[in-house]
C-alpha cells in the first residue's frame, strides 16, 4: 500500500510520543513493503507560512518527509495554505490510505481533502484534543492555587473564560463581549470538529480509557472506535546495564511543560530521606526548564545538588542513555495521560514505574505488581511512593521483573505484530 502518515512533528524535530511512535510505524510500514511519506509541520519564521521543504528519515531514508511551514498561524485549527499543500502532496503521492496521528498546528480540514479524492481515514487518538480546543482538560485559567486546574468536560462558556481569557482586552467593562466572541468561536470549532469525525472512517485509541471516554464523552460512535496499544521496536529497550556504584536514582523522561507534572516530582523528591539522586531527561524549553530548575533551588541543599539535567536522548539509544542510568522511571502528569510510551518502554528494560491513579495511566501499571501508583496530583502520595521503592531497592527490581500487564512474559507489545494488525484496520476501510 502507498500510505500518507500525517502528524503535527515528527523526529528530531518534535521529539515527544506521539511522534516518536508515528516514526516508529513509518520504519515498521516501510519494513513490510509498503511505501510511505509524511506530512508535518515545521515552525521557521524567516520562511512564508505554507513554504514545503522536503526530507527524508535519517534513521529509514525510505520515508520521505513533507515538512509544511506554520509559523505564524500554529493556534488556528483551520488553515488554507495548510489544505492546499496537502491536497498537493495527495495528488503527487496518490497514497491509497492516509493515518493521521494529530491535526494541531496542521489543519482540521486535511481529513475534507482526503475524503474529496475518496481515500479510506484511519485516526489515531493520542490526546483529547478533538474534543478539548486545548487537548488535555486542564484550564490555563484558574484560581491562582490551582495552577493547571483539570477540567471534567467541555462547555463553550467555561472553555472561554477558562482556557482563552488571554486573548480578552482586559478591560472589565469589555469582559462579557470577549465572553461571548470567544464562546462563539469555541461553538464554531466544536461543531466543525464534529463535521470532520463524521468524515474519519476508523478510530484507534492507545488506551481503553481513551476509548472509552471518547465514546461516552463526544458520542464517538462505538462501530468505528477500535482499542489498539501502541507497538515498539523492543531491540531499543534490550541490553539494559544499571551503572554501579550510584545512588537510587528516579528518572523522568518527557518535555519540560506543566501538563508532565515535573514541577510535582521535583517537589516530591525534595521530601525524601535517604541517597538519593533524580534525573530529568528532556530538551530544553528555555523559560520553562529555568522555571523548573527555580523550583530545584527551594529544595533542601543537600536535594538540590542530586537533581541532575539531562540532555535530549535519541529514543533508539533509550535503554543504555536511560534506563542504564535509573532504578525507577516517574510518570507524574498532572494531565490524565491515556498510554504513555515511556511507561511501556521502562517496563520492557525491567524497570519499574510509579505513576499517578488516572486515565490510561493507571491501566497499564498495577500498584504492587509491575509499579507502584499515587493519587493523582498528590504531591505527599507521590513522594510516600518513591520513599517506599527508596527504602526497598530490591522490591523495586521485583516490581521491575514484571514488565507489562497484558502478556504473559512481561513483553510490551512487538512492533512487527502491531504493523500486521495496522494492516487488518487498514484493510477494513481500504475498497
Amino acid at each position: 500500500m502507498k500510505i500518507l502518515k500525517v502528524i503535527h512533528g515528527y523526529p528530531m524535530l518534535y521529539n515527544a510520543g506521539s511522534e516518536v511512535y508515528s516514526q516508529t510505524i513509518c520504519h515498521g510500514l516501510i519494513k513490510h513493503g509498503h511505501d510511505v511519506q509524511v506530512f508535518t509541520r515545521e515552525e521557521d519564521s524567516f520562511s512564508p507560512d505554507g513554504a514545503v521543504r522536503v526530507a527524508y528519515d535519517q534513521d529509514e531514508p525510505k520515508v520521505k518527509i513533507h515538512l509544511v511551514n506554520n509559523a505564524r498561524h500554529r493556534d488556528r485549527y483551520r488553515l488554507a495554505i495548510v489544505d492546499q499543500r496537502f491536497a498537493e502532496v495527495l495528488d503527487s503521492f496518490q497514497p491509497d490510505l492516509v493515518h493521521i496521528g494529530h491535526l494541531n498546528h496542521l489543519s482540521t480540514s486535511l481529513v475534507s481533502e482526503a475524503k474529496r479524492r475518496g481515500l479510506p481515514v484511519v485516526y489515531t487518538l493520542h490526546d483529547y484534543w478533538l474534543m478539548c480546543p486545548r487537548g488535555q482538560f486542564m484550564q490555563m485559567h484558574s484560581a491562582e492555587d490551582n495552577l493547571w486546574a483539570a477540567c471534567e468536560g467541555q462547555e463553550n462558556r467555561k472553555c472561554a473564560t477558562q482556557c482563552y481569557a488571554r486573548y480578552f482586552s482586559g478591560a472589565e467593562d469589555e469582559q462579557e463581549e470577549d465572553i461571548a466572541y470567544w464562546e462563539r468561536w469555541v461553538a464554531r470549532r466544536m461543531a466543525h470538529v464534529r463535521s470532520v469525525v463524521e468524515q474519519v472512517d476508523l478510530f484507534i485509541s492507545p488506551a481503553r480509557y481513551l476509548k472509552q471516554r471518547y465514546e461516552r464523552d463526544f458520542e464517538l460512535p462505538a462501530a468505528k472506535s477500535v482499542y489498539l496499544d501502541y507497538g515498539f521496536d523492543r531491540t531499543r529497550m534490550a541490553g539494559r546495564e544499571r551503572v554501579s556504584n550510584e545512588p537510587f536514582t528516579f528518572g523522568y523522561i518527557g518535555t519540560h511543560i506543566p501538563a508532565k507534572g515535573i514541577h510535582q516530582l521535583i517537589q516530591a523528591f525534595g521530601r525524601l530521606e535517604g541517597d538519593c539522586q533524580l534525573r530529568i531527561w528532556g530538551r530544553d524549553r528555555g523559560q520553562d526548564s529555568r522555571a523548573l530548575r527555580a523550583i530545584t533551588a527551594t529544595l533542601p541543599m543537600n536535594k538540590q545538588t542530586r537533581v541532575i539535567w539531562m540532555p535530549e536522548y535519541k529514543n533508539q539509544q533509550i535503554a543504555q542513555d536511560v534506563f542504564s542510568q535509573t532504578d525507577v522511571i516517574v510518570t507524574p502528569s498532572v494531565w490524565v495521560e491515556n498510554s504513555p510510551l515511556v511507561i511501556h518502554e521502562a517496563q520492557q528494560a525491567r524497570v519499574p514505574v510509579i505513576t499517578a491513579n488516572a486515565g490510561g495511566m493507571s491501566e497499564y501499571v498495577q500498584h504492587e505488581v509491575n509499579g507502584l501508583l499515587y493519587e493523582h496530583r498528590d504531591i505527599a502520595d507521590l513522594a510516600k511512593q518513591m520513599q517506599r521503592l527508596l527504602n526497598d531497592p530490591a522490591f523495586a527490581q521485583q516490581l521491575g521483573q514484571r514488565g507489562y500487564l497484558f502478556s504473559d512474559d512481561g513483553e510490551i507489545p512487538a512492533l512487527d505484530q502491531h504493523i500486521s494488525d495496522l494492516e487488518a484496520l487498514y484493510q477494513r476501510v481500504v475498497p
